[in-house]
């Protein structure tokens, strides 16, 4: 399946020769270095007139790790318990930082009172899954086990990511239905990565601008190079077949990435469990387009329609 330019919506299509040369460019080795590096300039950035904090949290799986991690909450409410969102950051599995984030982050915090947290999770090219994984399910868990010095309320946890960080939301949903360790208010994978195998229509496009069917092997190839046997499902959400006891959930995709029919599965899969979803497909949009082209109309309907979720989500589903 081959995308054009022209079959985006109109006002993202200026943008179209621009991510096309970032797939192109991720899509080398030396390439992904250089968004990585570029990416890590930006360590440390701070919101406006919001509490940002940094932690480092000991790692449960590897010696001697420490998880970097990002927290942010409204002003003036250092001494007040609050819900939280863990949240992961988008990048293939194989780039990225938490502050790529901070524009969500500061939108979300502008809705609703709740405590932000976002590890800097181990990436593929230097260390596959179930590296990130793991680091993504410690944080969460520190942050239960210290939820009386950290100011938050453990029983009104949500996860949430977008792209990459959207399938590692999802997996980590899995994981803690397995484990019980806490009961999520709701989850907000947003236009996950979820499904390795690549069998979809959608997962074979090319053409399509921000990702497409050759980054996104390329990314699969890297973050399971070390997984022997059978993928877990905690890799490959996909693989899962059992929706019972999930959390509400919220998500949306574009109908020219590859991700939309894998998405589009796993939200009728939750249904068909009767999981709670708020879910919308944007004809014309392309991966992250709400993201790379934010003044576009498309993309401030997509970016309400996630926040606006997140606000009936939020005053449905967690516990006063």
């Amino acid at each position: 399946m081959t995308i054009t330019k022209e079959m985006h919506d109109q006002e993202l299509q200026a943008q179209y020769g621009q991510f096309r040369f970032l797939v192109s460019m991720n899509s080398r080795k030396w390439g992904l270095k250089i968004m990585n590096s570029m990416v890590r300039m930006t360590k440390g950035q701070k919101i406006k007139d919001v509490i940002n904090e940094t932690h480092q949290v000991s790692s449960n799986h590897t010696k001697g790790h420490m998880i970097r991690t990002r927290a942010f909450r409204p002003e003036g409410t250092a001494s007040e318990k609050l819900p939280a969102m863990i949240y992961f950051h988008g990048g293939g599995y194989m780039m990225g930082i938490p502050e790529m984030a901070n524009v969500f982050y500061e939108d979300v915090l502008k809705r609703r009172k709740i405590a932000i947290f976002s590890p800097d999770y181990r990436l593929s090219p230097n260390a596959p899954f179930p590296a990130g994984f793991n680091d993504c399910y410690d944080v969460l868990l520190w942050m239960r086990d210290n939820a009386d010095e950290l100011q938050i309320d453990s029983n009104n946890i949500i996860i949430a990511g977008h792209s990459a960080g959207g399938g590692m939301a999802a997996a980590i949903t899995l994981k803690v239905r397995d484990t019980k360790i806490i009961k999520p208010a709701f989850q907000m994978p947003i236009y996950p990565m979820i499904d390795h195998r690549m069998i979809t229509e959608s997962s074979k496009m090319l053409g399509s601008t921000m990702w497409d069917a050759k980054i996104n092997a390329r990314a699969w190839g890297l973050y399971l190079r070390n997984v022997g046997g059978k993928i877990p499902a905690y890799a490959s959400p996909a693989l899962n077949e059992d929706y019972t006891d999930f959390p509400p959930t919220i998500s949306f995709v574009g109908d020219l990435e590859p991700f939309h029919d894998e998405n589009v599965a796993y939200i009728e899969a939750l249904k068909n469990a009767s999981v709670p979803v708020k879910f919308k497909i944007f004809k014309g949009g392309y991966h992250g387009f709400e993201v790379g082209s934010p003044k576009a109309a498309i993309s401030k309907e997509a970016n309400n329609f996630q926040l606006d979720c997140f606000e009936e989500f939020y005053d449905r589903y967690i516990q006063k």
